[in-house]
């Protein structure tokens, strides 16, 4: 509603930028929250860009620095990194195009129906219906230049090549826009992912006779629940904890030097010594 007050993740680019000006345009008490992770040499000038439409908007802006350092999951990292920096509840540009990158990237991890519903609606992510072409269009109509991050072009990130390769070949096999068709079916599998949720949720994942009659897929995710801390375990770990609830093994190791161990018809989780 009018007069909201809000956090919004603005980094600089069409998205987050169209993400403020709309903030704005709905009446919202704004904040913008800009993060500088230093990986360009760039970098510094993406601020100057937020502030100039933010001071335009007459919305205040705070600038965090975090040092993200190179190597592997770089990507990840960053994200985390990120929005450890910025308030809770931030507010963020992600559009249709965004959920469906997302949705191919999980599916090439092997993800299962959680990660191919990926980044559902939320009040947070305002912007979710919107097209990539459409943020692009209102700056451009503004006549704001959004910040061009040089990151976004590099081959060795894989969002980088779902959206530069991957969806482009698939719109020219399908003879059409991909990007509705796959989240019309990540619409459709987060729905059974909430349903399948909440039944597992009667399910004590503790109880060993309770989990081993289970019905697999209500199991794995009464386990997956169990021993998310913060992260869900791998697949093989899941499996491991059931075979000790079905009394295949009497214990199991889970990683982080911590194990499953099963003590009559009860499942115990516990540090290794």
């Amino acid at each position: 509603p009018t007069g909201t007050r809000v956090d919004l993740a603005v980094s600089g680019g069409t998205d987050s930028l169209s993400l403020l000006v709309l903030a704005r345009a709905a009446g919202l008490d704004a904040v913008v929250h800009h993060v500088d992770h230093g990986l360009r040499p760039s970098s510094g000038r993406d601020a100057d860009v937020v502030r100039a439409v933010a001071d335009g908007l007459g919305v205040p802006v705070v600038v965090h620095r975090v040092t993200v350092a190179p190597g592997a999951n770089l990507e990840a990292r960053a994200r985390e990194a990120r929005f450890a920096a910025m308030p809770p509840g931030v507010l963020t540009g992600h559009t249709a195009d965004d959920r469906a990158e997302t949705v191919l990237i999980n599916l090439l991890r092997g993800a299962g129906t959680r990660g191919l519903s990926a980044m559902g609606p939320s009040p947070t992510r305002p912007l979710l219906a919107l097209r990539r072409s459409d943020t692009r269009t209102l700056c451009d109509a503004l006549g704001i230049e959004p910040v061009h991050d040089e990151t976004n072009d590099e081959p060795r990130f894989v969002r980088n090549r779902v959206r530069a390769e991957m969806l482009p070949l698939a719109a020219d096999i399908a003879r059409r826009d991909p990007v509705p068709l796959i989240l019309r079916t990540a619409d459709v599998l987060g729905d059974d992912e909430a349903l399948l949720d909440e039944l597992s949720r009667g399910i004590d994942p503790t109880d060993a006779t309770a989990l081993a009659a289970a019905p697999a897929p209500l199991a794995r995710r009464a386990v997956r629940r169990w021993l998310s801390d913060p992260y869900p375990p791998d697949a093989a770990t899941i499996e491991r904890v059931l075979e000790v609830a079905r009394n295949e093994r009497m214990a199991c190791d889970i990683g982080e030097n911590r194990e499953i161990r099963r003590s009559k018809q009860r499942l115990t989780l516990r540090g290794l010594e």
